[in-house]
């Protein structure tokens, strides 16, 4: 039965197969459980690392390694992917209010750690490690990591340590925070719930109204002028006229008074468009539209990719028109300077026979779709982990500063997916294939981490005070999450839903998003907690690779 010692307690290449394989299968069994409708999810993957390393099933220090570090890369990669295409834009409007209270809370945790580390002489990669297990913020262990690392040539223990004991009161911080900040400004859920119905509060997107035309300066002029003279991006779809016949708009058709229009716009040039061109009405269209259809067309041609509805000839046709494109879960308003990418879903509405014609010239094949993407995943890798590398000369800082393998990939999938179409690259990934990516990183990632710092936890805990690290944790948790939300709320009057969902981003905490969308019974918190995850996750990893550079 040697072969079977060897093959759970061996130095072998198998050996660490079955290891990590075990290791990883258990977590995430573990992480299904839910106590009080909350999961640690992926994370037991870590904890279950720790057991095994704890009871001397340890994996050769190499192999580990290098396991850890291509999981980290695979994570924080399909990360950047996810969050690229909302990056910039996350920068625009009321996202500029939301992303500096996320910044605010980011940066009051990182004084919360670096005062606790001078009172309690807590050395500093125990500390970052204790930071980043607060916020739940596992790219952020990562970096703090490598960039040890990369430093001294060795591992802190202490580390991971760290952000193991620290990251279930992370989870629950947040949440209690959140119970604490109702409570002191006693929220009504109803009250807040109606506030966000009445709320002139701008919100992306594009929305569908219908418009009796009733401006007598537009009468007797084309659409394509109409729109000119707006100077605003917003489509006409249909045009029903006195007689009742509807017909598909085209940049040629001539408006008359008391024609009624299917205007697609933002909802921040709604008001604008409506008292521009008449009075705003209710009317079913598709009851009325028999001999028209409106049809939802995946873009899987990889010609198409980075091309304009404009260059493309599909903008304004006498037949169909283009209304919308879905974008990551986002209808964006057709216009003729609007690239395409694949992956967009477009509505088209016309008759069969041109609908027919579009979809052929766009794809509209999902098994197309279905085919992975390798060499943008690969050379992205690539360039992650080059960028990654260079040194960055800062003034008042001894040591270069690098973005490290967590760092790199993440600038470069970030900015891929935001601009690759303008290098005809095709980054688009299935949610399904992307998600793969992710959760395979991380379980990796976690698992070699538990393993590497399992021999030295219980000693840790019982012996070296690491039962302390668990109040430093919650502290960084929970002082900024009421400070910035208290403040946030009492001076710059931020709906309940939305300040919540963005203190669950700002930590990068997906449990306490799950808490907040079962509250609201909406979206609200969700679109907050997008609109400053980009952001609050670039900053939680170059932050923690900060403090290690600049007090290791």
């Amino acid at each position: 039965m040697d072969w079977l010692t060897n093959l759970f307690f061996g130095n072998s290449v198998a050996q660490c197969v079955v290891v990590l394989s075990i290791v990883i299968a258990i977590g995430i069994l573990l992480g299904k459980i839910k106590v009080c409708g909350l999961s640690l999810g992926v994370t037991w993957v870590l904890f279950v690392g720790i057991a095994f390393g704890h009871f001397q099933m340890n994996v050769d220090a190499d192999i580990l390694h290098f396991v850890r570090e291509f999981g980290l890369i695979l994570f924080v990669y399909s990360i950047g992917l996810q969050v690229g295409p909302g990056f910039f834009s996350s920068f625009k409007k009321a996202g500029i209010k939301l992303n500096a209270i996320a910044v605010s809370s980011i940066f009051t945790s990182v004084c919360v750690a670096l005062l606790l580390a001078y009172i309690f002489k807590v050395p500093m990669p125990t500390m970052v490690g204790i930071m980043s297990g607060a916020v739940t913020n596992t790219p952020g262990l990562g970096a703090a990591t490598q960039t040890y690392i990369d430093i001294t040539g060795k591992s802190d223990p202490s580390i991971s340590l760290g952000y193991a004991v620290a990251y279930p009161l992370g989870v629950i911080g947040v949440i209690l925070s959140m119970i604490i900040i109702k409570s002191i400004f006693r929220i009504s859920t109803k009250k807040e719930l109606d506030k966000l119905a009445k709320s002139a509060e701008e919100q992306g997107g594009a929305h569908r109204i219908s418009i009796s035309v009733e401006n007598p300066s537009i009468a007797g002029k084309k659409i394509e002028e109409v729109v000119a003279l707006a100077n605003r991006h917003f489509v006409i779809s249909r045009v029903c006229r006195k007689n009742g016949v509807i017909e598909i708009a085209s940049p040629e058709t001539i408006l008359s008074v008391g024609d009624k229009i299917l205007v697609v716009c933002d909802t921040s040039d709604m008001e604008f468009i409506i008292s521009y061109l008449g009075v705003k009405i209710d009317m079913e269209w598709q009851k009325l539209d028999t001999g028209l259809e409106a049809r939802r067309i995946l873009i899987t041609n990889h010609q198409v990719n980075g091309k304009s509805l404009g260059k493309l000839g599909l903008f304004g046709g006498f037949s169909f028109n283009i209304t919308r494109v879905n974008r990551a879960g986002i209808d964006l308003v057709a216009h003729s300077d609007l690239h395409l990418q694949v992956g967009d879903r477009v509505t088209v509405v016309g008759a069969s026979s041109a609908i027919a014609n579009v979809e052929k010239v766009l794809g509209n094949s999902m098994l197309k779709l279905r085919q992975p993407n390798l060499v943008p995943i690969f050379l992205g890798i690539f360039l992650g982990v080059v960028l990654g590398s260079v040194p960055i000369f800062l003034p008042m800082i001894p040591q270069p500063v690098k973005l490290g393998l967590a760092g790199g990939p993440l600038v470069v999938a970030i900015l891929l997916s935001r601009f690759g179409t303008n290098f005809k690259m095709v980054t688009y990934t299935t949610v399904s294939a992307s998600l793969m990516l992710r959760e395979i990183g991380i379980a990796l990632f976690l698992a070699c981490v538990g393993i590497s710092a399992g021999g030295d936890f219980v000693s840790t805990i019982v012996q070296g005070g690491g039962y302390k690290w668990i109040a430093y944790g919650f502290a960084i948790t929970v002082i900024p999450t009421l400070l910035v939300g208290i403040l946030a709320r009492a001076f710059l009057k931020v709906d309940y839903f939305r300040l919540i969902g963005v203190l669950a981003g700002s930590s990068t905490n997906p449990p306490a998003l799950a808490y907040s969308n079962a509250l609201s019974g909406n979206d609200t918190p969700a679109v907050a907690y997008a609109t400053v995850y980009p952001l609050s996750m670039f900053m939680r990893v170059i932050f923690a690779q900060l403090l290690i550079i600049l007090f290791v």
